[in-house]
């Protein structure tokens, strides 16, 4: 090979490299990290094979009381001398709605955890609904600026979306009432520390149309273990209330009474709705929380599991 074939092989090489790390600098942060932890979780949270209003076949199983009779197989029923259901796959396209509150209470991270709440809430959101994609299904953020879609370029614009909102924080950690249409889930990322009412508002509008929802709260792991002592002057993220104490342990007691509180209030009202509630600490490892989700959203846990902790 001759030296000008070379150094043509080797500047286009350089070329090639210096091209992929100009579009991974581009590439946002938060989809690299959902990427990688979507890779850790099988393929297709939705997908799998489950029984459903479609038209392909899945399986057959006996007939139980309340079944519909044109639903029975009598083919099928009459070589086994026994009544048997046909059942059809799950064919609807469903649309995952994402959120993640942007507030300044999201942001904060203590000397315990590797990331900020609000980054592991976006990455949550981001990695689940990489894995919607993978399985054919539409995504979509909720108070988003644009359309559903099941391509690439939506969840770039996710990303994008979550990225701007995290350099945009709010005081509100709740969506704005929105209707979803049929066949939606709706997946909400935030501590949840308003008040009951607000919550409880803001969720009943996007129950109201039989829309199928998760709660996924994050907290960093000093927000649950208070492990203050002392002279300590707590602030007031979403304002600038400070207090100041000299023995910040005597706060402990009343604090952890107060969260257990309004955390239960908050996993009934999800309860009431049908709707699940996990709660997710950001010192835990991501996959931990959207493996659990994966198996919440698909129907494999029951909506009264917590999962993430």
């Amino acid at each position: 090979m001759s030296g000008p074939d070379i150094r043509t092989r080797a500047e286009t090489s350089a070329q090639i490299r210096k091209s992929a790390e100009n579009t991974a600098l581009a590439f946002p942060a938060l989809l690299i990290a959902a990427e990688k932890i979507a890779d850790t979780v099988i393929h297709g949270v939705h997908g799998r094979r489950r029984a459903g209003p479609g038209e392909d076949f899945w399986q057959y199983r006996p007939y139980s009381a309340g079944d519909a009779a044109h639903r029975i197989d009598w083919r099928r029923s009459a070589k086994r001398n026994r009544l048997f259901i046909r059942e059809n796959e799950w064919a609807a396209t469903n649309t995952l709605w994402t959120w993640a509150a942007p507030t300044t209470g999201m942001a904060f991270k203590s000397h315990l955890s590797q990331t900020t709440k609000y980054e592991r809430a976006a990455t949550l959101a981001l990695a689940l609904s990489i894995l919607s994609i993978k399985a054919g299904e539409r995504i979509a953020g909720l108070d988003a600026p644009f359309n559903a879609g099941h391509t690439r370029a939506t969840l770039n614009q996710l990303s994008d979306w979550y990225q701007t909102s995290q350099n945009r924080q709010h005081i509100n950690d709740l969506p704005t009432g929105q209707t979803l249409p049929r066949f939606s889930s709706v997946v909400l990322f935030s501590d949840f520390l308003s008040p009951i009412d607000e919550i409880k508002h803001s969720l009943h509008t996007l129950a109201s149309a039989g829309t199928k929802g998760h709660l996924v709260q994050i907290f960093d792991p000093i927000e649950e273990t208070f492990p203050f002592s002392g002279r300590v002057e707590f602030a007031d993220t979403s304002s600038v209330a400070k207090i100041m104490t000299g023995k910040a342990q005597t706060l402990k007691s009343a604090y952890i009474e107060k969260l257990t509180i309004h955390r239960a209030q908050v996993r009934d009202l999800a309860t009431s709705l049908g709707w699940t509630f996990t709660l997710h600490h950001s010192d835990q490892p991501a996959s931990v929380a959207l493996l659990k989700l994966h198996h919440l959203i698909s129907g494999q846990l029951p909506p009264t599991t917590s999962a993430g902790k």
